[in-house]
């Protein structure tokens, strides 16, 4: 029984366990560097996929993200006539981001929509890949831009599927927006699709980075969808993710005020962009994590 034991045990110092590297530690500075490789998801996509990732997001990804927060949704009007596909594009402060726009959206644009997703988080091991890529649809996206892994998501958009983009590259460090980069804007030009802006408030408060759960209290969450914007003719990559980044930033003037008040602020170019106010880390942090105030009643189960 000895031997078998520590048969086992050495088999299992052994194993990869899902992300252990084939070359030694002290051999890796000296070897050339990994080819990339992209996660397979199109499995994700075929009929068994969309039907079981529709069955897993309407039983039980929804159901617990809003039981753990308190979303509101606004703007959905907009997409009322729009065909897809489209890009929807949105800040992103939380790993909530995500579930929230899939389970916000209608059932014609959830089933049809994919999500980039970082290569170097989510598909670095493959039960977090295939869990991924099955519960959000999603694909992996390289997100240092020292490399490019595939055309998937000009793939995507020409068999008709909408995806959702985080311009940022990254979830915010203080729950506050960053500065937008242009291969969203390249991707919408060069595949003649129009951008839907997004802006989402309160999830970093929900759950802010570094959390694997959201906090105990169901913080409210706000998701509001903007009109889409079309790229115009002779229109440059910069000019137009500028025109993205001030329509994120209207719809959190929006948001905070009212769509008048915000209206007559962007007419007059004084829309306050969404990059939170000036100071140290630890203040920004604290008006990041301020609670959005509760509607004054409270939505009716039943309507």
């Amino acid at each position: 029984m000895a031997p078998l034991l520590d048969e086992v045990r050495e088999v299992a110092r052994g194993w990869r366990w899902g992300r252990r590297p084939l070359v030694p530690r002290s051999a890796e500075p000296f070897s050339p560097p990994p080819e990339p490789r992209e996660f397979p998801t199109e499995w994700a996509r075929t009929p068994v996929g969309r039907a079981a990732r529709a069955a897993i997001q309407r039983f039980a990804l929804r159901p617990l993200v809003w039981s753990e927060t308190d979303p509101r949704v606004h703007g959905l009007d907009h997409l009322d006539g729009l065909r897809g596909p489209v890009v929807f594009v949105a800040n992103h402060s939380s790993h909530l981001d995500a579930p929230l726009i899939l389970c916000s959206l209608p059932e014609r644009w959830r089933r049809r929509t994919a999500v980039g997703a970082a290569a170097d988080y989510f598909f670095d091991v493959w039960w977090r890949a295939a869990g991924t890529a099955l519960v959000f649809n999603a694909f992996p996206v390289e997100r240092s831009g020292g490399r490019r892994l595939s055309d998937t998501p000009w793939r995507l958009l020409r068999e008709g599927w909408s995806i959702v983009v985080f311009p940022e590259g990254t979830r915010s460090q203080d729950g506050w927006v960053g500065r937008f980069r242009p291969g969203v804007a390249r991707l919408c030009a060069g595949a003649n699709v129009p951008a839907v802006p997004v802006a989402i408030r309160g999830s970093f408060a929900a759950m802010p980075r570094g959390r694997g759960w959201p906090l105990p209290g169901r913080f409210p969450v706000s998701v509001r969808y903007g009109p889409p914007l079309f790229p115009e003719p002779g229109e440059g990559t910069r000019a137009f993710m500028d025109r993205l980044s001030d329509a994120v930033a209207r719809l959190w003037d929006e948001d905070r005020h009212d769509w008048w008040a915000a209206q007559v602020r962007a007419a007059r170019g004084r829309t306050p962009p969404p990059a939170g106010p000036s100071g140290p880390r630890w203040l920004r942090v604290w008006e990041a994590t301020r609670p959005l105030p509760r509607p004054r009643t409270r939505p009716r189960v039943w309507s």
